[in-house]
């Protein structure tokens, strides 16, 4: 029963290769060349980072949905124990792993919402840009790198 379990499997170590290859495809988007003279955040600023975003979200729902199939799929009542607690592990990973995307499309959402009044690329704690190349990076980005640093010294201070 243990080597049917891992056949069946495999293809799936396989598959779930795909979905982060895809949504490395999709951040593929060409880096913003800003034109000389340029103001920061300028629309086509905005509309260059609204596309990321979107795509990023796009990705993290489909990812969603493939999580949704796969569960449908691969939900069995196995008679080894071993083999239950495997896949009760592989679940268990998998809707810690969509979790962390929940919280991540929550965090695209409020970019979205911050490009649309216009805060979008400034730094919530001192109100500096935050620089084109690092929302490239880390497009739901709401510090600059300062603060950020600060605020990660702050937090292992108080651990």
């Amino acid at each position: 029963m243990a080597a049917k379990g891992s056949k069946a499997r495999s293809p799936k170590a396989k598959a779930k290769e795909t979905p982060s290859q895809d949504a490395a495809a999709a951040k593929e988007i060409a880096p913003y060349e800003a034109s000389e003279g340029e103001e920061y955040m300028s629309p086509e600023q905005q509309a260059h980072f609204r596309q990321i975003l979107l795509a990023w979200k796009q990705n993290l729902m489909e990812e969603v949905d493939r999580t949704v199939d796969h569960m449908k799929e691969d939900a069995s009542n196995f008679a080894d124990p071993a083999d239950r607690a495997t896949q009760e592990e592989e679940f268990s990973l998998e809707l810690r792993t969509r979790d962390r995307e929940r919280k991540l499309i929550k965090k695209i959402d409020e970019a979205m919402a911050s490009i649309e009044n216009g805060d979008y690329g400034y730094c919530e704690a001192c109100g500096i840009e935050i620089g084109v190349r690092r929302l490239e990076a880390r497009p739901t980005a709401t510090l600059c790198i300062d603060c950020k640093t600060l605020q990660e010294i702050k937090e292992k201070q108080m651990a």
